[in-house]
């Protein structure tokens, strides 16, 4: 790693190494400041105070926001799995011998990924309808995520092979191996591994998105955040709750965050190679 680094970037000098402790420290401290600001003007504005957080302690409430979690766990889970699916499926179109295979798949693929996540789910939900087809919120919500982030995974997954030495697969070539063959014991097996943490930081993304379900009024948490927030029975306790959810957003971010990092170091421990398909090669 050190090789392209040094080519890419010079190495900084005394001067340089200065500098930059010195802008590290200057955006320390705007940081603390904003941070202490933040904290100060929820303090004076009664933001801390037991009576702005009694809401939490009510039974019905709390079930109302695990259901909320429950729906959001849902359109991810399935989501995720139909992305994943829809990904692979397209990515291998991508990189098909056949032009209009290709040329087919490129268009689905680029066609989705140039559509706003939320359109797509405007049109299930909203547009549907009027061709005489009727969906619910959590149909709409959970092909808008599969379109969406199952186009990007295509990218990632096309990147991914693609960026396997073609010594590999021309050396799986030369010992008589079809295509189908060559994909699946020699590119695939090499491509995963690297493929894995970019594929758990877009499932994060898609977990992330899927709050988008409710401008739809799917159920899910920020659904169950805005109702609880604009409830005048409450007080509307707007901040308290949108801080209890992103509480609850941030925690399931930094779990797949947590998924991804330790797949990376897996992978960088464990390399995937070929040894005899490359000696082949040679």
């Amino acid at each position: 790693m050190s090789a392209p680094t040094a080519v890419l970037f010079d190495v900084p000098g005394p001067k340089a190494r200065v500098r930059h402790g010195a802008l590290g420290v200057v955006a320390v401290i705007v940081v603390a400041a904003l941070l202490a600001f933040i904290v100060v003007r929820l303090a004076a504005t009664g933001q801390f105070d037991a009576a702005v957080w009694e809401w939490i302690l009510y039974e019905n409430i709390q079930l109302a926001l695990l259901d909320g979690l429950l729906n959001t766990l849902r359109a991810f889970a399935l989501g995720a799995v139909l992305a994943l699916v829809f990904g692979a499926v397209f990515a291998l179109g991508r990189l098909s011998d056949h032009a209009w295979l290709r040329g087919v798949s490129t268009a689905v693929v680029e066609f989705f990924r140039a559509i706003p996540l939320v359109v797509l789910m405007f049109i299930f939900y909203f547009g549907m309808p009027s061709v005489g087809v009727t969906v619910s919120t959590f149909t709409a919500v959970v092909a808008g995520l599969t379109l969406y982030n199952g186009s990007v995974l295509a990218e990632i997954f096309r990147s991914g092979v693609q960026a396997v030495p073609r010594g590999q697969s021309e050396a799986a070539y030369a010992l008589g191996m079809r295509k189908s063959g060559v994909m699946r014991f020699v590119l695939l097996p090499q491509a995963v591994r690297s493929m894995l943490p970019t594929i758990v930081s877009q499932l994060v993304v898609l977990l992330k998105d899927s709050a988008l379900g409710f401008l739809i009024l799917y159920p899910e948490l920020l659904y169950q955040a805005r109702l609880l927030g604009s409830s005048g029975q409450l007080g509307r306790p707007l901040l308290p709750v949108a801080f209890v959810v992103a509480l609850v957003y941030i925690t399931l971010c930094l779990l797949l965050a947590a998924l991804a990092s330790y797949l990376e170091r897996r992978s960088r421990r464990s390399p995937v190679a070929a040894p005899v398909l490359a000696d082949d090669g040679a």
